[in-house]
């Protein structure tokens, strides 16, 4: 969760330093290494709203990645007649996967795997470059724990007021601000449920059945079991989540390097800490004026002046909160900064900060994103519309005729991916001698027809006269072209008796 300790000192964790001109918070790290304890009650977090760059970065990122996820399944697509209009839609029912142009089926999944794989080797290259970013504007854990505290800031205010209303004893304000709070959350996670139902069904459709109470069951049960979710883990488990749930902290060990860009405390220039009047600079104190505000602003309870920590999600917010303070005491900017533990050292040693982007790593992420990228557009670009699987019969494997032919049995499925039906003429390859049937009243192997974008399965018998095998087993194709000469082939095997 995240939100930041109680102090206990009169003023609601906020105090003026002895001059009067920076704010100083008792606002503690609460997941401080030295504090925590696998048996601890979790102790609140109160972020505080920090001004600057990188919180509003934080905004628009939270704005588009919103705004696509709730929008998304109201997209229309054209693809003409008999297909559903939803650009993004996953239609178990139907067995297909839209994505605007793009239509995938199921025996098509390896594109689903081609995805995920782009996905993992992409988020290790931006980790490798830039950290946790990830983790700190586009998670979904990190962006509805944002809207959340939003919410929160709105209703209750910032973490000054938020600390004095829970200390206040309940009363008619502190009643409406935490109803009116637990509230707009409910609605919130209703509405994040109710958006992930839409992509797997025509979204206006299931809005409507959903207000009629006519929907599936399963989409209520959906809708309740992430609303609880989405309303437990933004509003109460927050940063617990980071610090214990999540496997990405312990994973981006191993992806960063020394020349990945972290948040970084500039410990040389910092220290020693003190508070100080504007323009005054005593020689004995570093820039640090020991505000605290790094650690109010901290969605995690940390305090990155202490270095390096996995709860670290790489935000940037106290940056921002140094950044204000040192603009107020007339010291330079970026005390706390983003840079890479090289430079740290670069600098200590008298040396300019440079950024290597192209390294080993980097080399290789990048270069495997190009390839499996690649072969996922040439498959894409290549491949048919026509598809055809054999199945063949293993009891019997074969039979033998009255007239002494051997015939074998076969199910063949013809799967055709245009948007009209079509015809297709059935051919076998490899027995000369062979005859096709069709089981069916009217089938014809001369003229198969399969509708559009759906899949047929036929029956068929391949027969031969016993004198034209000349062996138990023998290697067939089967073909089957439509009326403009596409078509697509699928190899088996013809059994017949030991000779």
């Amino acid at each position: 969760m995240v939100e930041q300790a109680v102090a206990e000192t009169p003023g609601a964790g906020v105090k003026p330093d002895q001059h009067g001109s920076v704010e100083r918070s008792d606002a503690d790290a609460v997941n401080k290494k030295e504090h925590r304890s696998l048996y601890q009650k979790r102790i609140k977090i109160y972020p505080k709203l920090a001004k600057g760059a990188f919180r509003r970065w934080k905004w628009v990122i939270m704005a588009v990645t919103l705004g696509i996820y709730y929008l998304t399944p109201w997209i229309r697509w054209d693809r003409g007649p008999n297909t559903p209009d939803q650009a993004v839609l996953i239609d178990f029912p139907g067995r297909r996967f839209y994505f605007f142009f793009i239509e995938i089926w199921p025996q098509e999944v390896y594109y689903l795997t081609g995805l995920l794989i782009l996905a993992a080797i992409g988020l290790f290259l931006i980790t490798s470059l830039a950290g946790r970013v990830w983790c700190g504007y586009t998670c979904p854990q990190t962006v509805w724990t944002d809207l959340f505290i939003a919410v929160e800031h709105k209703i209750q205010g910032d973490r000054a007021a938020r600390i004095r209303l829970d200390k206040a004893p309940w009363g008619p304000e502190k009643i409406f601000r935490k109803a009116a709070t637990q509230i707009v959350w409910v609605i919130i996670a209703i509405g994040t449920g109710g958006a992930w139902v839409f992509y797997f069904a025509d979204a206006p459709t299931l809005m409507g059945d959903l207000l009629a109470f006519q929907a599936p069951p399963v989409a209520y049960i959906t809708i309740g079991v992430l609303t609880f979710t989405t309303y437990l883990l933004g509003g109460f488990a927050r940063e617990q989540v980071c610090t214990y749930m999540c496997p990405w902290p312990r994973i981006q060990g191993g992806l960063l390097d020394e020349e990945s860009l972290v948040i970084a405390y500039n410990e040389d220039r910092g220290e020693l800490r003190g508070a100080r009047k504007k323009d005054t600079h005593p020689d004995n104190l570093g820039d640090c004026v020991a505000c605290n505000q790094c650690v109010a602003v901290c969605p995690m309870g940390i305090d990155i002046r202490d270095g390096q920590q996995l709860e670290c999600i790489t935000c940037g917010l106290c940056i921002d909160a140094c950044n204000t303070v040192m603009d107020k005491v007339g010291l330079p900017r970026n005390l706390i900064e983003y840079s890479t533990l090289a430079n740290v050292e670069r600098v200590r040693a008298g040396e300019k900060p440079r950024l290597r982007l192209i390294r080993p790593r980097t080399i290789i992420y990048s270069g495997l994103i190009v390839v499996v990228g690649l072969i996922m557009l040439f498959s894409l670009i290549t491949r048919s519309d026509l598809d055809l699987s054999i199945l063949r019969d293993r009891n019997p494997l074969f039979v033998t005729l009255s007239d002494g032919g051997i015939r074998n049995g076969y199910t063949v499925k013809i799967t055709n991916k245009q948007h009209n039906e079509r015809s297709f003429r059935l051919v076998l390859e490899g027995l000369p001698e062979s005859r096709l049937s069709v089981v069916g009243s009217g089938a014809d192997p001369e003229a198969l027809t399969v509708g559009p974008d759906s899949l047929a399965s036929y029956r068929v018998f391949a027969t031969v006269p016993r004198a034209a095998l000349q062996d138990s087993a023998a290697d067939i194709r089967f073909r089957v072209i439509d009326e403009n000469g596409n078509e697509a082939t699928n190899d088996s095997v013809f059994r017949g008796p030991e000779q």
